[in-house]
């Protein structure tokens, strides 16, 4: 893995380890030795699962918008790379104003 020069991202690529993990512990845990549907342990598992998933999201949409923000394209075609733009690839895009993105970016 890529070290990461912003603490932010860094934490979020942690974070976002460590709750796959205990997502994917909750889950398996819950299908291996089953679970009565009127138990009050049912709902602190429902509860668990939801709030790291909705961890993971939040973990993922951070680290896609930085890697949107500072990667360069992967491509190395020469037609793939002639048709993009390279001025939306640079590291300080958030010094520019926002400019209109050429259709097949994303």
């Amino acid at each position: 893995m890529v070290a990461d020069s912003d603490s932010n991202i860094a934490w979020h690529r942690v974070q976002l380890k460590k709750n796959r993990a205990e997502l994917k512990a909750l889950e398996t845990a819950r299908f291996t030795m089953g679970e009565i549907a009127s138990s009050k342990r049912n709902g602190q598992t429902q509860k668990a699962i939801a709030e790291l998933k909705r961890k993971i999201v939040q973990s993922e949409r951070s680290i896609a918008d930085h890697d949107k923000r500072t990667r360069r394209p992967l491509t190395t075609d020469l037609q793939s790379l002639s048709n993009g733009s390279w001025s939306h690839w640079d590291a300080y895009t958030s010094q520019r104003k926002a400019g209109p993105r050429s259709p097949g970016r994303g």
